[in-house]
């Protein structure tokens, strides 16, 4: 259970901490959180959990695939914000579009013997 507590605790600060350096430096928090965070701590939980190397190098092949359509939500959403939508519309349609570029590479991939 402290294993989990451990982790959760980590993961928690680090969001944490983006957010509270976003309202000083949105430059330095977008530096911060575009960092592959999320799946350097994910490779080292796997790795103190005994996960062999290949499992760690199949969840990092499989994340560089999806990180090109999260990409969408990146250029929509700010683009819908400047042209006058409010936030929940805006973030309704960066991840409407960006679910779809998901389903649509998974699709592509897949037609190129690429599994994801």
């Amino acid at each position: 259970m402290l294993h989990y507590s451990v982790k959760l605790l980590v993961s928690v600060l680090t969001l944490v901490a983006i957010t509270e350096i976003a309202k000083r430096s949105t430059a330095f928090a977008a530096l911060v959180a575009s960092l592959p965070l999320t799946s350097l701590l994910a490779f080292i939980w796997l790795h103190l959990e005994g996960a062999p190397p290949e499992k760690i190098a199949e969840l990092s092949w499989r994340i560089f695939w999806l990180v090109l359509p999260s990409l969408l939500l990146f250029l929509l959403l700010p683009l819908c914000l400047k042209h006058g939508l409010g936030l929940w519309v805006s973030l309704a349609v960066s991840i409407t579009a960006t679910a779809t570029a998901y389903i649509a590479l998974i699709a592509v991939l897949r037609q190129l013997g690429i599994q994801i």
